[in-house]
């Protein structure tokens, strides 16, 4: 549970449960509160924003079952994000939704040391309104694709739309489906992956399949569409959402995105910026109207190319 100590600092109290016995304290922290660093984590320990049973600790104590771990997080950064005059590509857009084929190598929203060339900022000067649910970061966010994944997202213009998209999220009904080029020769044409995922348990960076209580639920659905020997095509349906979800899953059955930096091959024959992985295919109920839209945006042309040379060898 959570409460606010003042208007800019939050509280957050937790009580470990029996299988998170033995955890370091910061991994611990890292695993409940995912959307902060580890590096962050261990600040606010050694800041001696962390109790365990009312005491200051260290990041690496080892916790136990019915331990009170309470954790004040200071407010974050007075930031402020400025519209930029960048070019996206703008599949749809009405008075609800924006449609966004958002290229390879544009980062979705700002981060800490990355506040400008994001697609944020590009929106910011293109829209006059955007949610504001996600607050002066993430406006208009209601999903993401990693930077070096090309293809589409849907942005919300306003907080109706953005609680009606995040619910069909939720309930799993919004249509995603992605190409991706993988490593090696996937025997079976069709495939389901059901393996959950959360945080690398070594490398905090990454995610990895991880069967733990704090893992999330990650379901891929797969369909080859060609062969090149030692490479395949394949389509890509998400059932769930999480993060770095069809990259993880492709490396944990053995067939690695090409050109994926953290979870790809460490020998790579093609000089890519990134992963051979383009969201294709984006399927919703508009929140207005209750119509069904879907949407494709083309392959980019590194992709084409990349596959034109596989079909000729």
């Amino acid at each position: 549970m959570s409460k606010a100590v003042n208007e800019s600092i939050e509280m957050r109290k937790f009580i470990v449960k029996q299988q998170d016995t033995g955890k370091r304290l910061d991994v611990y922290l890292n695993e409940i509160l995912e959307e902060y660093s580890r590096s962050f984590i261990q600040q606010l320990i050694k800041k001696e924003n962390v109790k365990v049973n009312g005491k200051n600790s260290k990041p690496n104590y080892r916790i136990r079952e019915n331990d009170i771990i309470e954790v004040l997080i200071p407010p974050p950064e007075n930031i402020s994000v400025e519209p930029q005059k960048l070019d996206i590509n703008i599949i749809y857009e009405d008075d609800y939704i924006a449609v966004i084929n958002k290229p390879q190598g544009m980062v979705v929203h700002p981060a800490p040391g990355n506040y400008t060339g994001t697609l944020v900022n590009a929106l910011l000067y293109h829209f006059d309104n955007l949610s504001s649910i996600n607050g002066k970061i993430r406006p208009g966010i209601v999903h993401r694709i990693d930077k070096d994944t090309s293809g589409l997202l849907v942005i919300a213009k306003n907080d109706l739309a953005h609680h009606s998209l995040a619910k069909q999220l939720g309930d799993k009904t919004m249509f995603r489906v992605y190409w991706a080029l993988v490593e090696k020769n996937i025997n079976q044409d069709t495939g389901t992956i059901n393996a959950p995922i959360a945080r690398h348990p070594v490398d905090r960076k990454k995610m990895a399949v991880v069967y733990s209580p704090s893992s999330r639920e990650a379901i891929t659905h797969y369909k080859v569409l060609e062969r090149f020997g030692d490479y395949t095509l394949v389509e890509a349906k998400l059932e769930t959402g999480r993060t770095h979800q069809i990259r993880v899953h492709m490396a944990h059955i053995g067939h690695p995105v090409v050109g994926d930096p953290v979870y790809g091959s460490r020998k790579q024959k093609f000089n890519l910026n990134g992963q051979a992985l383009h969201a294709i295919k984006l399927g919703l109920i508009h929140p207005s109207t209750n119509e069904y839209m879907e949407f494709t945006a083309p392959l980019p042309d590194y992709f084409k190319k990349l596959i034109k040379i596989l079909r000729k060898n």
